[in-house]
């Protein structure tokens, strides 16, 4: 499978992302590579973010024209803020896949929490990952299941098919799998309406946002 360049530019930061995740999931938990490796959660925003603001102007639909109106932002906070909701009621032992790949409990050895990695988990979690998912599943994965010249595909004639298959490969990725299919067909429903990525972006980021302010409250960590 040949893939075009702007298929590329929009794959290899969600696939450089995913192998930074792995790396994590694979790091031991002790001092044996000499420094905390919770902290390799950190390249993603560095490397990844890199990436994005590189490509920053190869990505149309992140264009200034594209910003969502403000009825339509304003549709996005909602519905971000109930996948949000939902979300952490979805948790049932049946509503899960395994378990998450790299746990994520930035709290040292007294119990007290490490502020420095919270915010370096949230910022990645709430601004650099919705942007860097919207752009490979929605943007990229379902246009391409609509046509192969996804560019030329508006989000608004994308069929049930593709926003089906996207949805489940979205929810392949995630250990709540049920949680997964609402938040993967909201957002979807979202860019498929409005034709604009910036709402998918915006709920995504509301979600992941308040999620994580919730598990900082909380201390339910394993939903980082």
């Amino acid at each position: 499978m040949n893939l075009s360049r702007a298929a590329l530019l929009r794959c290899l930061p969600f696939a450089l992302f995913m192998g930074l995740l792995a790396l994590r999931s694979f790091a031991p938990g002790d001092a044996r590579w000499g420094f905390d490796t919770r902290w390799l959660y950190g390249l993603n925003l560095l490397l990844v973010g890199g990436l994005l603001l590189v490509w920053w102007r190869n990505y149309g639909e992140l264009a200034r024209q594209n910003l969502p109106s403000t009825r339509e932002s304003a549709l996005a906070v909602v519905i971000g803020l109930a996948v949000f909701g939902l979300w952490i009621h979805l948790d049932s032992p049946w509503m899960q896949l395994g378990e998450p790949a790299a746990a994520f409990v930035p709290v040292n050895a007294q119990g007290r929490l490490e502020w420095p990695l919270i915010a370096m988990r949230w910022l990645s979690a709430a601004l650099l990952v919705p942007v860097m998912e919207e752009l490979f599943w929605r943007s990229f994965l379902m246009r391409w299941l609509q046509a192969p010249r996804f560019e030329g595909v508006d989000p608004r004639r994308v069929g049930l098919k593709a926003l089906g298959l996207s949805t489940f490969v979205f929810m392949l990725a995630h250990p709540l799998w049920l949680a997964a299919i609402v938040a993967g067909l909201a957002y979807a429903l979202l860019y498929r309406t409005t034709g604009k990525l910036w709402s998918g972006v915006i709920a995504h980021s509301v979600t992941n946002g308040a999620l994580g302010l919730w598990v900082v409250q909380t201390g339910q960590w394993q939903f980082w």
